[in-house]
């Protein structure tokens, strides 16, 4: 799913979930702060006022996509780098900082609603917390859906499949948000699995399975309304695999040098989501 080209033009007409250019506004200028906040607080881990920090950078499209699609009903578990989603839902930036700086206090995620998770950095078992939610929206016939990131190494493991099964077979209102970012830390996206994609891995289980552009605002805002109304008319869950980059190292405790190369990382900024959001919303006259 695409509409947004990385040079900046439509591929396809705005779909439902993008009335026009100025809907996108406060959203780009959210993916903006985050960027922002994203910089800095890696500069504050370089001077020693932070701990090992998980950089979101690249990624903001994904994850403030994610965050504008949901409802302060649903439930959001997330990962350890959706900052963006996490800041839709009300957290303070200040507890990001305060989480990574070592005080678990973080987690309390003042500010968001107190039925979302807090950070997992365990991988994957964020979608079986999110399956066990859903499966309580169930049971109470609650207008609900539960979402989950992960990785794309974070699909390859058992948790993960058993969010899929289960949600498959309860036909739970789950949305499994795969963030493909070409990297499980060191490990490339080829060596991880012989799946053609990573959508595909809940046919099996019987999901609504689509890949996105995930570096196109507009795609995922669109990928997470149907993957939405999906759910609340009781047509069973969904997996979403994101495509996007991780134009930073995996965390500050890392060095990516090591085992990417610099041409490999130089094609994926021509691919990045703000310029390509920026380059449109100018030429629709909605940004100087």
């Amino acid at each position: 799913l695409q509409y947004l080209k990385p040079d900046g033009t439509l591929a396809a007409p705005l779909p439902p979930a993008v009335p026009n250019a100025e809907a996108l506004l406060p959203l780009f200028k959210r993916m903006l702060f985050v960027r922002t906040f994203d910089g800095k607080a890696i500069a504050l881990q370089r001077t020693g006022k932070l701990g090992t920090y998980a950089s979101c950078l690249g990624h903001e499209a994904t994850h403030v996509g994610i965050g504008a699609s949901l409802r302060p009903e649903d439930v959001f578990a997330p990962s350890y780098r959706e900052y963006g989603a996490q800041f839709a839902r009300g957290l303070r930036p200040r507890d990001v900082l305060l989480y990574w700086g070592g005080d678990e206090r973080g987690n309390l995620l003042t500010g968001a609603p107190a039925h979302d998770y807090p950070w997992c950095v365990p991988i994957a078992t964020q979608c079986l917390m999110a399956a066990g939610a859903a499966m309580a929206f169930k049971l109470r016939g609650e207008a609900r859906i539960a979402v989950a990131t992960c990785g794309d190494g974070g699909s390859s493991k058992t948790d993960f499949y058993a969010a899929v099964n289960s949600t498959g077979a309860f036909t739970l209102p789950v949305v499994l948000c795969v963030i493909n970012n070409g990297w499980a830390i060191s490990v490339p996206r080829k060596a991880q699995t012989g799946a053609q994609t990573l959508a595909q891995k809940g046919i099996a289980g019987g999901l609504h399975c689509l890949q996105v552009d995930g570096n196109d605002l507009v795609a995922v805002l669109e990928a997470l309304r149907i993957a939405r109304e999906r759910a609340l008319a009781g047509d069973g869950g969904s997996v979403v695999e994101l495509l996007t980059y991780r134009l930073s190292d995996h965390t500050t405790a890392d060095d990516a040098r090591r085992y990417r190369s610099a041409a490999e990382v130089q094609a994926a900024w021509r691919n990045e989501p703000l310029l390509r959001l920026r380059t449109w919303l100018t030429a629709q006259g909605a940004w100087s």
